[in-house]
């Protein structure tokens, strides 16, 4: 899959990566972009056991089929530390480099992290989603920032997520009793929307098929399992 360049460095420090996501975020699209949604690539990333590399998977789910289309994983020397709030200078390199093994183009994309709900309103799945203008969404499954109340327990319930006020994002629940999900908008598509793509890539986990089947392969890649 061919991406633009990469406007900006990787290797910059915390103090300029906090004002490059300051300039960034008014990039950020936050309506849809009309296209259906049938192709949803979920990306996910692990670290090497001695945490010198960002191991990044990539599968491309097909809502219709509820099948596999596509799987791409890379691998990226750790260029930057962890800070929270900052994640996406350590794990974007590599999910955009296993990205751009795709021979498919996902209609959309799926991050299991932050977008919109983000201190700087600028997340991992906003990082990502404005570098390749693509519609992007972010699914987290733990809060970075804001405050909600309880979701009701039944698959579908949600709350809004707000900081000081402001709407940021949904807290979902994607299946009956479980522990909801943080969803924000990534880029090109609308809180709505963002909800519904996660609905629908619902597979009877918490974690909607995409993300969790990523999460499975950058796990299979760290042991060195064959891709």
């Amino acid at each position: 899959m061919r991406l633009p360049h990469v406007p900006h460095r990787w290797n910059i420090t915390p103090r300029q990566a906090i004002a490059l996501q300051k300039s960034l975020a008014s990039r950020v699209i936050d309506r849809p972009t009309g296209l259906p949604m049938n192709l949803v690539a979920g990306a996910d990333v692990a670290f090497t056991r001695d945490g010198t590399e960002c191991i990044a998977g990539v599968v491309v789910w097909s809502i219709p089929d509820r099948t596999v289309v596509e799987r791409a994983v890379a691998v990226r020397p750790m260029r930057f530390p962890y800070v929270p709030g900052l994640l996406s200078f350590r794990e974007a390199p590599a999910l955009l480099a296993a990205i751009r093994k795709l021979r498919t183009i996902p209609d959309a994309f799926m991050f299991d992290g932050q977008g919109f709900a983000h201190p700087r309103r600028f997340g991992l799945a906003c990082h990502v989603g404005v570098l390749m203008d693509r519609p992007s969404v972010g699914s987290a499954k733990s809060l970075l920032i804001g405050q909600h109340a309880e979701p009701g327990s039944r698959r579908g319930a949600r709350r809004p997520l707000t900081d000081n006020g402001e709407p940021i994002g949904a807290v979902l629940r994607t299946r009956d009793g479980v522990r909801p999900v943080y969803v924000s908008v990534g880029h090109r598509v609308d809180l709505e929307q963002a909800v519904d793509i996660v609905l629908r890539c619902g597979g009877g986990y918490r974690l909607p098929e995409p993300t969790r089947l990523a999460d499975q392969l950058v796990a299979a890649a760290k042991r060195g399992e064959p891709i």
